[in-house]
């Protein structure tokens, strides 16, 4: 039960809260390999890689084969900032649905701007990280092609997710309000969000 809190926890920005109901979980089971990850990527997302990649050590310490747990493959090619990305991710993309939103954020990142339009095209998003990404691939692909319509698209992704109640106190709700008005090119309202 406290890793189910702990990832709840972890999915609703709480990293320090998760680490701490990971702590007694881990305790009385320091082998598991589903804490440790999840202790792992709460390292990352309050360290670095370098923190979270440490953490993993620990269970290839105890001998764990590291290379065999799908999740933990594809969260080690995070925490290395994509190094190894294109060896390990499209295999993990049917399966580890994060696999394919990374698999684009490491296209977009070595300017492979069609490669990550393929894979985002055709994805429903449900999730703001998934609308943002599809803003972010549409915006790139508009400005690099001139194509006011792959423009438009990409504000209004960043329009739902800035506007949403649960996004519009946020930094990505913010950000993404700021991202919107750039693209509509009213730069004084996109200071106003970024200074907010």
């Amino acid at each position: 039960l406290n890793v189910y809190v702990a990832m709840c926890y972890y999915k609703l920005d709480y990293y320090d809260v998760s680490l701490e109901i990971l702590a007694v979980y881990l305790q009385a089971h320091p082998d598991s390999a589903v804490a440790v990850n999840l202790k792992a990527c709460n390292h990352f997302r309050l360290y670095n890689g370098k923190a979270a990649e440490a953490e993993l050590k620990l269970l290839s310490d105890q001998g764990r084969a590291l290379h065999t747990n799908h999740l933990i493959r594809h969260n080690r090619i995070v925490f290395a900032n994509g190094e190894g990305a294109l060896q390990v991710l499209p295999a993990l993309s049917d399966f580890i649905p994060e696999a394919r939103l990374n698999l684009v954020i490491y296209y977009l990142r070595n300017d492979a701007v069609q490669e990550a339009y393929e894979l985002i095209k055709d994805l429903e998003p449900s999730t703001p990280q998934e609308y943002i990404l599809k803003g972010v691939v549409n915006a790139t692909v508009g400005q690099a092609l001139g194509s006011r319509d792959h423009v438009k698209m990409a504000q209004q992704f960043f329009q739902l997710v800035g506007s949403s109640a649960s996004e519009c106190d946020t930094i990505p709700g913010r950000q993404c309000m700021a991202s919107c008005f750039f693209l509509l090119k009213q730069f004084e309202d996109v200071n106003i969000y970024l200074n907010s």
